[in-house]
């Protein structure tokens, strides 16, 4: 029987409604505040899922911070051992045989060399070096045969020590000699004196060799230098070393230039870059950031490490530095290169050892003692690595091959377990982001296969970016941009040295010498290290320079 309306009748004229389905009024308050607050329910879900994935993200961030600033790294492990008791702790690895350097394979009389092993673990002692022989003669009274005999020498016995000359401050004295008529009719003549590296200056090649290499290559900074010069009694401002730094990079430009024409014929090159603070720069705070990049590649055989300056970080950068490259680019996943991919002829690769390193991350902040779906990705990722560790002496040919049937399929699988298992993590937790990245990155991160001869990863440029980081935590700073230039020129010409197998210190000791007086571009193209690899190291303790 349908509801009957109620008319109110006794009401005051204020008092009275219209006519209502009071039945249906009520279901339409409870279905408006059932759904009022199934939303106040999903809305304090979210908030409480939103609190539950934020405080997640911030543990994970401060395991990880914790772990950058008191676990164990690898680098430390290898490169800086512990502090204070390092000879001990080192020591205690070893054994006494490990205190005798072996000889290098002695060579027979007809030419061929005595396969005998040494003594000890370690290599012999390179034949490079320079030797010099301290003979030991029996003394004469001890030479006399117990048959009364006078006894004669039969052979020797050599062994070798490694013996380091110190740094020698000597001043050369430039005597030009001076000729003229016997009968005063015509004007005199002096000896010119040879091309020097700073003319305006006392600083010898070999003392800017000296400056540059312990400076950029040991990390020295310019006031240890300084100390090391007060030591012998010689008085060396900082402020004039500088000078001397800044001048050396203008002499070894050309040779810069050379080297960048190099880097852009290689079918692929590194880009990487880090920050460095420059202290005077128009427009900027002192403590704000300034960026070196770095660039490495070249053809076979001539690899080249080239780095620039630029007080930003910004796309146009490696814009201006590659606008004439065409090629591959290995890149981390930076979107500040975006801008340079969009270049017709240029195809970007993007780095395998940053996507492990996020997932080692993750690794780091599961509950000890568990596997996740961390290690999982980690173990998949190193399958890549295998085929590449596996192939690395081969050519190109046989290496494109095996990538093509083992990387390729690994590839497919780690693809299929990264479909499956994004959707169900939370995309702001440390695995979350590990496999974002990895699905955003996916084309260009399997690029590699397509050839042979490309790189996995990007190491090739952190290796040679490394130099400048470890000098950086010891001059810290540069002071003016033109210093901040200048360090970019001789970390360039010296780490392309490193990279060519060129000792640097001779090396640049002879470019140094020899560059002032080039006049043609072969004469400096003969200084590249690559044309200049089979120089023997001189005699560090000769009188003269040669």
């Amino acid at each position: 029987m349908p509801y009957a309306t109620v008319k109110p009748t006794n009401l005051p004229p204020r008092y009275s409604l219209p006519e209502l389905a009071l039945p249906a009024v009520l279901l339409t308050d409870a279905a408006a505040l059932t759904a009022l607050l199934h939303s106040v329910i999903a809305a304090h879900n979210d908030v409480k899922t939103q609190a539950l994935s934020h405080m997640q993200h911030m543990m994970e961030q401060f395991i990880l911070a914790r772990h950058r600033m008191f676990g164990a790294s690898s680098e430390q492990a290898s490169s800086q051992g512990r502090l204070f008791d390092e000879a001990e702790d080192l020591a205690a690895g070893s054994d006494a045989s490990q205190d005798v350097a072996p000889l290098p394979p002695a060579t027979k009389g007809d030419g061929k060399a005595d396969n005998k092993p040494g003594r000890g673990k370690r290599g012999p002692l390179p034949s490079g070096l320079a030797r010099v022989d301290v003979v030991h003669y029996v003394p004469a009274a001890e030479r006399t045969c117990p048959c009364g005999t006078l006894m004669v020498a039969i052979g020797e016995d050599v062994s070798e020590q490694l013996d380091l000359v110190p740094m020698q401050v000597r001043v050369l004295r430039h005597i030009r000699k001076r000729y003229g008529c016997p009968g005063s009719a015509h004007a005199p003549i002096t000896a010119p004196l040879p091309p020097q590296p700073l003319p305006k200056s006392n600083a010898s090649a070999d003392l800017l060799a000296m400056l540059l290499v312990v400076k950029f290559i040991d990390g020295l900074p310019l006031a240890r230098f300084e100390s090391v010069l007060a030591r012998h009694g010689v008085t060396g401002p900082r402020q004039t070393l500088a000078r001397w730094v800044i001048c050396a990079a203008g002499v070894l430009q050309p040779l810069l230039n050379l080297m960048r024409d190099a880097l852009l014929e290689g079918a692929f090159l590194h880009v990487d870059e880090t920050v460095v603070q420059v202290l005077k720069e128009a427009g900027k705070a002192p403590t704000s950031n300034s960026y070196m990049w770095v660039q490495t590649g070249g053809p076979p055989g001539r690899p080249v490490v080239v780095f620039d300056y630029d007080a930003s970080r910004g796309g146009q950068v490696p814009v201006r530095l590659l606008h004439d490259y065409r090629g591959y680019v290995m890149t981390d996943g930076y979107s500040g290169y975006s801008e340079l991919m969009r270049t017709d002829g240029i195809d970007q690769l993007i780095c395998w050892a940053h996507v492990r390193r996020r997932f080692v991350e993750a690794v780091k902040v599961q509950p000890k003692g568990r596997r996740g779906l961390a290690d999982e990705a980690v173990a998949l990722i190193g399958k890549l690595y295998g085929v590449e560790r596996n192939h690395k002496d081969t050519g190109d040919d046989a290496r494109l091959l095996a990538r093509q049937t083992l990387s390729v399929p690994a590839l497919a699988a780690l693809r299929i377990w990264l479909d499956k298992t994004l959707p169900g993590v939370t995309p702001k937790s440390a695995l979350g982001t590990a496999l974002s990245y990895l699905r955003d990155d996916w084309p260009r991160l399997t690029r590699y296969t397509e050839r042979g001869d490309l790189p996995i990863d990007n190491n090739r440029a952190e290796n040679a970016i490394r130099p400048f980081v470890i000098g950086r935590k010891a001059w810290l700073f540069s002071d003016t941009v033109a210093g901040a230039n200048a360090s970019a020129v001789i970390y360039s010409v010296l780490e392309t040295a490193k990279a060519n197998g060129v000792e640097p210190y001779t090396w640049l000791r002879r470019v140094l010498r020899d560059l002032p007086a080039a006049k043609t571009v072969d004469d400096v193209e003969a200084l590249l290290p690559w044309n200049v690899k089979d120089m023997h190291a001189p005699d560090l303790t000769s009188d003269m320079p040669g």
